[in-house]
C-alpha cells in the first residue's frame, strides 16, 4: 500500500486469527489492569475547584463583555462550517487530493494522507479548530489569578494533546496502514507491549521509552573504572581509577540528583563525563545514593545531608589526606548543596573549596512550569500518598516530568509501542530515563512544601540540623551550569537564585539545549554551544544580552579551566581507598542496580 492511498480488502486468514489473538490478548489485559491499586485522585489532575473557578470566570466575561464571547464563538462556528463545506467539496469531486490549505505543519500528521485523503484532513482541520478554540478561550479568561490561569492553561494543553486524532487507531493512519499491511500483526504486538507495561508497573500505564534487554548496567553503560570504597544506608562512596601519570592535588565529589540514577554522566565512553573528568587528571568521587523503599519514609533532607554530604566529604578528605573538596551539586542534590554550604557556614567548616552547580534551583520565587503540580491540591494530594506508602513512587514523578513534554515522552512513545507494535528503541539515553528512584515520604514533603512552595531557603531560611540556612550563606567560590531549553530548572530562575549567593566569586555558563542534552555535551560531539558573561549583577536578560557566544563549543573545557585553578598543584596518582575505606566492589556498585519497583536484596 502506498502512503497516499487507502485500499480495503477481504480479511486473510492470517488477519483473522491476528484480530482473534487480540480477543485472547484482552482477557490478559483485563487482568493486568486489576493488578492497579488505588491513586490518590488529586495526583491525576487539579481538583474540580480550578474548573469551577474557569466556568465563573468565563461566565463573568459573558456577563461584562458579550461582545467578545461572542466574537470567539462565532469566529469557531465560522471556521467549523467553511471547513465543512470545503471536505464535502473534496468528496464531491471523487479525487484524493490535498486541499489548498492542508494546515499547519505539525510532526503529528507527517503522513501525506493527513493533506490528501478528505477523511483525514478533515479530522486534523476540526482537530486544530477545536484546539485553538478551546486555547484561545482560556487565554482571554481576565478574572483569574495570574496563577490559577498558568495552571489552567496547562491543563487546557493537557487536553487538547490527550484528544489529538493519531492517539486514537481509528483515526491515526499510519497505524491503520501498519495493522493492513501486516495482517494485523501490528496489534497483536501493540497489545503485547501494552499488558508487558502495565504488568510490569503494577497496573499503571508506564510508557516503556526503552528496550530495557538491550542495557545492563555496569557491562556496556556505567563501565567507567573504580571502586565502591564506602557504603551505608544511604548511598555508595565511588572513587575512579587514575588514568594519567598525576593528578590535580585537590579531589572533586560529585553529588547526582537521587530522583534518577548518576550513569547519566557515564552512558557511555564517549560521551562519559565521569571518564572525561578522570581523564583530565582529577581524583574523582561520586555519590550513588540507595533507592529507598517505606523504610525510608522518616529520610528527610537533614539526613541526606548528613548522612550523604557531610559524610561523602568526610570520606574524601581522609582517602585524599587533603583539607578541603571541590564539589559537584546536580539538579536536586546542587540545592542539597546550597544547603549543606550554609550550614557548614554557621559551623565554620571550610570543608569545601569551591561548588559548581549543574541546573540547580534555589530561589523558587517562580516555579515556572511546575506551577500546577506546586498547588495545595496537587501537594496535599502527595502528602497524603507519602503518609500511606511511606514515599513517593518513581512512577509519579516520572509521569509528571513526562506530561511536561507530553507528545514527545508520552503520546508518541505510546502510539509506536501500542498501536504500531514496534519495540521500544535501544537508546541509553530514554533507558536512564526510565529507570527512576523512589523519593522518602519526608525528604519529598520538606522539598515541596519547605523549598519549592514557601521559598524559604531563598527568603526567611529553612531549619535543618539546629541551624536556620539561607542562600546569602552560600560563599565560596560558584560555577552554575544551566540549559537554554531546560523545563525542569529554567535557566533565568537557576540564574536568579545564583545570584542571591553570598559569593564574591561567581562563573555562570549557559548551555544550549536541555536538563540532559546540555549537560552530556562532550567536546568531541560539537553539537551545543555555550554563553559565558563574567557580570551577573543585572537580570538574566541583561546578562544573555551582554554574553559572549560559543557556537557549537561545549562548555566542558571551560567549567575544567575554572575548576583547574583551584585544584592546587600536580600529585602522584591515588588509587581506590585506603586501610579505612578499602574497597567493597568494583564501580558501579550494588545501589544503582536497584530498580524502583524492587526492595534492595539483603
Amino acid at each position: 500500500m502506498t502512503t497516499d492511498t487507502v485500499t480495503a480488502e477481504e480479511p486473510t486468514e492470517r488477519l483473522t486469527a491476528n484480530l482473534q489473538r487480540v480477543e485472547e490478548l484482552s482477557q490478559r489485559l483485563i487482568g493486568a489492569m486489576t493488578q492497579r491499586g488505588s491513586v490518590n485522585p488529586s495526583l491525576q489532575g487539579p481538583n474540580q475547584e480550578l474548573y469551577t473557578k474557569a466556568v465563573t470566570a468565563y461566565w463573568q466575561e459573558w456577563m461584562s463583555n458579550p461582545a467578545k464571547v461572542m466574537e470567539h464563538q462565532i469566529e469557531y462556528w465560522s471556521k467549523s462550517v467553511s471547513h465543512f463545506i470545503e471536505a464535502q467539496k473534496a468528496l464531491a469531486q471523487g479525487k484524493l487530493q490535498a486541499p489548498e490549505d492542508p494546515g499547519p505543519k505539525d510532526k503529528r500528521f507527517a503522513n501525506p494522507l493527513w493533506d490528501s485523503h478528505p477523511y483525514f484532513n478533515f479530522i486534523k482541520q476540526q482537530y486544530l479548530i477545536n484546539s485553538e478554540a478551546l486555547e484561545t478561550a482560556v487565554s482571554d479568561i481576565e478574572d483569574m489569578e495570574p496563577k490559577e490561569k498558568r495552571r489552567l492553561k496547562y491543563f487546557a494543553r493537557q487536553i487538547v494533546d490527550m484528544m489529538a486524532p493519531t492517539n486514537f487507531l481509528s483515526t491515526n493512519p499510519d497505524a491503520l496502514q501498519k495493522a493492513i499491511e501486516t495482517e494485523g500483526e501490528s496489534l497483536v504486538k501493540g497489545l503485547e507491549n501494552l499488558i508487558e507495561d502495565l504488568e510490569r508497573n503494577d497496573g499503571e500505564l508506564v510508557v516503556r521509552l526503552a528496550d530495557e534487554e538491550a542495557f545492563k548496567i555496569g557491562e556496556n553503560i556505567a563501565t567507567a573504572e573504580g571502586e565502591v570504597i564506602y557504603r551505608n544506608r544511604m548511598m555508595e562512596v565511588i572513587q575512579y581509577a587514575p588514568q594519567t601519570d598525576q593528578v590535580k592535588e585537590t579531589p572533586i565529589v560529585l553529588f547526582p540528583p537521587w530522583i534518577n540514577k548518576f550513569y547519566i554522566l557515564d552512558l557511555k565512553e564517549k560521551n562519559s563525563f565521569i571518564r572525561w573528568v578522570v581523564d583530565k587528571g582529577y581524583t574523582l568521587f561520586v555519590v550513588s545514593w540507595v533507592n529507598p523503599d517505606v523504610a525510608y519514609r522518616d529520610v528527610g533532607l537533614d539526613t541526606y545531608i548528613e548522612e550523604g554530604f557531610l559524610k561523602a566529604i568526610e570520606i574524601v578528605k581522609d582517602v585524599t589526606k587533603q583539607k578541603r573538596v571541590n564539589t559537584i551539586g546536580y539538579c536536586i542534590a546542587g540545592t542539597t548543596l546550597s544547603l549543606t554550604l550554609s550550614l557548614l557556614k554557621q559551623r565554620k567548616d571550610n570543608s569545601i573549596k569551591s561548588a559548581t552547580f549543574f541546573t540547580t534551583l534555589t530561589d523558587f520565587s517562580d516555579q515556572g512550569e511546575f506551577t500546577p503540580f506546586l498547588q495545595d491540591d496537587f501537594i496535599d494530594g502527595i502528602e497524603e500518598e507519602v503518609n500511606k506508602e511511606g514515599m513517593l513512587k518513581s512512577f509519579i514523578m516520572a509521569r509528571t516530568f513526562s506530561f511536561l513534554r507530553s507528545n514527545d515522552l508520552v503520546y508518541g512513545p505510546a502510539i509506536k509501542s501500542y498501536m504500531m507494535g514496534e519495540t521500544p528503541p535501544a537508546f541509553d539515553l530514554l533507558y536512564w530515563n526510565g529507570d527512576g528512584a523512589n523519593l522518602p515520604g519526608k525528604m519529598a514533603v520538606q522539598y515541596l512544601r519547605g523549598l519549592c512552595q514557601d521559598n524559604k531557603f531563598a527568603e526567611d531560611g529553612i531549619e535543618l540540623l539546629g541551624e536556620r540556612l539561607h542562600i546569602k550563606d552560600v560563599d565560596v567560590p560558584l560555577c552554575s551550569v544551566t540549559c537554554e531549553t531546560d523545563h525542569i530548572a529554567a535557566w533565568k530562575d537557576c540564574y536568579r537564585g545564583f545570584q542571591k549567593m553570598g559569593a564574591k566569586d561567581k562563573t555562570f555558563i549557559l548551555s544550549e539545549s536541555g536538563h540532559i542534552a546540555g549537560i552530556v555535551n562532550p567536546p568531541s560531539k560539537g553539537k551545543y554551544g555555550h554563553y559565558v558573561n563574567d557580570d551577573v549583577s543585572q537580570d538574566a536578560d541583561h546578562w544573555r544580552e551582554h554574553a559572549t557566544y560559543h557556537d557549537k563549543e561545549s562548555w566542558w573545557p571551560v567549567w575544567e579551566s575554572w575548576v583547574s585553578k583551584r585544584s592546587g598543584k600536580w600529585v602522584e596518582p591515588r588509587q581506590p581507598g585506603n586501610k579505612t575505606y578499602a574497597p567493597i566492589c568494583p564501580a558501579p556498585g550494588q545501589y544503582v542496580k536497584v530498580k524502583a519497583r524492587e526492595k534492595f536484596p539483603d
